[in-house]
């Protein structure tokens, strides 16, 4: 007898296999069927949650965010918090690598399709948020905020995007400018937890 999947392990596997369809075949490869195929499942099971192109791009593009919810949540507070979180904005294993390559191909499909454009907002202000968070954690004057936030968000998004194209190089280098760019920011360490959203 078939082992029953509940619904959400089907569409995270769902959401991994239009990850790697997208970046082995680009979007106008994606369609129910073919990733119904990598994922291992009948065309017919996808069907009625996923019936159509525009909802596995919204499905595959949440998980990002939803993955990368999941980390930033493991993360122990402590004066090492901010760096732990910018690091997780950027591609250092095979995972994050996929999560970033999946960004920049819907990212870029969300400039012409309505249907992604709520979703890639979503993304690009849950990390706006991170920095923000990161920017508070290590005492950057609240008159500042804004600005070191905006920095901060367009240092990760750049150093992510120059790593995914250079594949099966060193990465320690980002680290050192993030390292590099925090040492210049931080103030007495805190024993206080992370700073809430919002």
């Amino acid at each position: 007898m078939p082992r029953v999947i509940d619904t959400d392990e089907r569409n995270r596997r769902v959401a991994e296999a239009a990850w790697r369809v997208l970046v082995r075949e680009g979007i106008p490869a994606l369609s129910v069927r073919k990733v119904a195929a990598e994922a291992g499942l009948p065309p017919s099971s996808l069907r009625y949650t996923f019936p159509t192109q525009a909802s596995l791009r919204i499905t595959a593009y949440d998980m990002v965010v939803e993955r990368l919810a999941e980390r930033v949540a493991s993360i122990a507070p402590g004066a090492d918090w901010a760096r732990a979180v910018l690091l997780e904005l950027l591609p250092l294993d095979e995972s994050r690598r996929l999560e970033m390559e999946i960004t920049v191909v819907l990212g870029t499909a969300a400039m012409v399709d309505e249907d992604l454009r709520a979703t890639h907002r979503k993304a690009h202000q849950a990390v706006r948020d991170l920095c923000e968070r990161a920017a508070r954690a290590v005492g950057v004057e609240p008159e500042d905020v804004q600005v070191e936030t905006e920095r901060l968000h367009a240092m990760v998004d750049g150093l992510a995007l120059h790593m995914i194209r250079q594949q099966g190089e060193d990465t320690d280098w980002a680290v050192r400018v993030v390292d590099t760019h925090l040492a210049g920011l931080e103030r007495p360490p805190s024993t206080q937890a992370p700073p809430a959203r919002g």
